[in-house]
């Protein structure tokens, strides 16, 4: 069984393509990867920050923990929507093929928001004779999820409080519509989880990201993660990017979710003690120390039971 993460490259060439890559340097580089079904030259790919922060995340940690490497389903996209539209339509119809059984969960990443694609998925996930697979989504994914209004089919989102502001707000199409009495900080993580979780714009687990990492399920904290606590891990750009992909390689290796959504947030303030960053510090230079941070989580995780 395997995990795909579904996302895109801000290179408005970069091919569509599938399959596994693994880390060199600072780059993720292509190791069985196909072009729309072709096994055709595909660059290597910058860890500068989105979904290849989060796919570099996820191989390291799942090979730090002795398990599979996930599937990597990529396109280029800058805003245009033209690539996320060809991965929506690929996705669709390649989730009805034989060879998608084998995959038992989701994460979706960055793509540009689009409610038709989305729904294209989400049918074709249903009408799959397998179990539906776990369904994770941060991102525009997120939101084209909350504004197709079937949000609650998910498992887990990883907001941060903006982004849970807008899936409180029970009235807006789109992020730039959030009304302002909900971006407030009078309203808490909390109130916002429970609004938007009454209202079936939540997935049923939320890892809502920030000084403190709240663990909401079905609108309510089940868990808090606030140490150690990192000031300068807040502007580097890529960190939020860091935990949904330490999510998705404790999923993928069989965690339950809200156990795998606690060790994420765990591990990601492990691997950020020890890289010891600066505002000026890429989130290339978080990645050796993944592993080690993952094996301290884990263990931090278990004292603590």
């Amino acid at each position: 069984m395997s995990w795909l993460i579904c996302g895109s490259v801000p290179e408005e060439d970069f091919p569509l393509c599938m399959g596994e890559w693994r880390m060199e340097g600072d780059r993720i580089v292509p190791e069985k990867v196909f072009v729309c079904g072709k096994q055709e030259s595909v660059p290597a790919v910058p860890i500068l920050r989105g979904t290849p922060a989060l796919a570099a995340a996820a191989i390291l940690a799942l090979e730090a923990m002795g398990s599979q490497p996930p599937l990597v389903l990529l396109t280029g996209d800058c805003g245009s929507s033209v690539g996320s539209g060809k991965l929506y339509e690929f996705l669709s119809s390649w989730l009805s093929s034989a060879e998608s059984s084998q995959v038992n969960g989701l994460t979706f990443h960055y793509l540009f928001p689009s409610v038709d694609g989305h729904n294209r998925i989400l049918m074709a996930l249903e009408e799959r004779k397998d179990a539906m697979p776990a369904l994770i989504a941060d991102a525009g994914f997120m939101y084209a999820a909350k504004m197709s209004g079937y949000a609650s089919r998910y498992d887990v989102f990883t907001p941060d409080a903006g982004e849970l502001a807008f899936l409180a707000d029970e009235k807006a199409p789109h992020p730039f519509y959030t009304r302002g009495f909900l971006l407030s900080e009078e309203n808490s993580v909390e109130a916002l989880a429970k609004r938007a979780y009454e209202h079936g714009d939540s997935a049923r687990l939320l890892l809502v990201k920030g000084a403190s990492d709240i663990i909401m399920e079905d609108g309510r904290e089940v868990a808090r993660v606030t140490e150690p606590c990192l000031p300068f891990m807040e502007p580097v750009g890529g960190t939020g990017d860091l935990v949904t992909g330490l999510l998705t390689a404790f999923a993928a290796s069989g965690k339950p979710l809200r156990e795998a959504c606690m060790l994420a947030a765990q591990s990601a303030r492990c691997v950020g003690e020890l890289t010891d960053p600066t505002p000026a510090t890429s989130i290339a230079a978080f990645m050796p120390f993944v592993p080690a941070g993952v094996t301290i989580g884990i263990r931090k995780m278990e004292t603590q039971r």
